[in-house]
């Protein structure tokens, strides 16, 4: 199997990609629903940084820093730079942001690697659904040093239009503020682990198949 192929075998595995009937944040009906919070434990960590890894890896992102936005980017960006250490022999390094500035000791917005001027940034995240997380974080970055945003890495790409867009969240990125947002598998990836049988549910590929026509953008 490719990596694509293993990380959705591993999302169901892990019980984060599951099928049925799901009610989004959106209001939309969907056949199937991805939830990033049962990656609970060590075993699953460390899994979850190699694969982040490998899509980096895959698609030549240059960086000199991992950053994580609190709360659910710090540990990704913690556990892919380990495995891009591991894996590919990068010793780069991470960071995180507070929600609260610290006044007292190191002080600081940042943790971990403060930023400088001409640093290549990767951003860690689980998923982009409106791209608030990218709009929030993007002025903190550039507050810090004059630092060089290469891309965005999540998950899954549901390559699904917004409510008020004609545009996914991922194409709102690259128009509103320039970065590029790399997948690890997106939902085309889905549809064909189901009809190759690489995963269970193929049941539900007439329903999914049938939302991504009415919802769906193409790239």
């Amino acid at each position: 199997m490719t990596y694509k192929e293993r990380f959705i075998r591993f999302m169901v595995d892990s019980g984060v990609l599951t099928f049925g009937e799901f009610t989004l944040k959106s209001g939309r009906k969907a056949p199937y629903f991805i939830n990033t919070g049962n990656y609970r434990t060590g075993a699953q960590l460390a899994r979850l940084g190699e694969f982040y890894a490998d899509c980096i890896s895959e698609n030549h992102i240059e960086a000199d820093v991992l950053f994580g936005p609190a709360y659910k980017g710090i540990p990704l960006a913690v556990s892919t730079c380990v495995a891009l250490n591991n894996k590919y022999d990068w010793d780069g390094s991470y960071c995180f942001d507070r929600k609260e500035v610290k006044d007292h000791g190191e002080g600081g917005m940042f943790v971990g690697k403060q930023l400088a001027d001409g640093d290549r940034v990767v951003i860690v995240e689980d998923v982009m659904t409106s791209g608030k997380a990218l709009r929030e974080v993007l002025p903190k970055l550039k507050s810090a040093a004059d630092v060089n945003i290469t891309g965005m890495v999540i998950t899954v790409d549901r390559m699904e239009k917004a409510l008020d867009s004609e545009l996914s969240a991922i194409q709102s990125a690259d128009r509103d503020f320039g970065v590029k947002v790399y997948s690890i598998v997106n939902i085309n990836d889905i549809i064909s682990a189901l009809e190759n049988n690489i995963i269970s549910g193929a049941e539900y590929l007439t329903a999914i198949k049938e939302y991504r026509a009415r919802y769906g953008v193409e790239y």
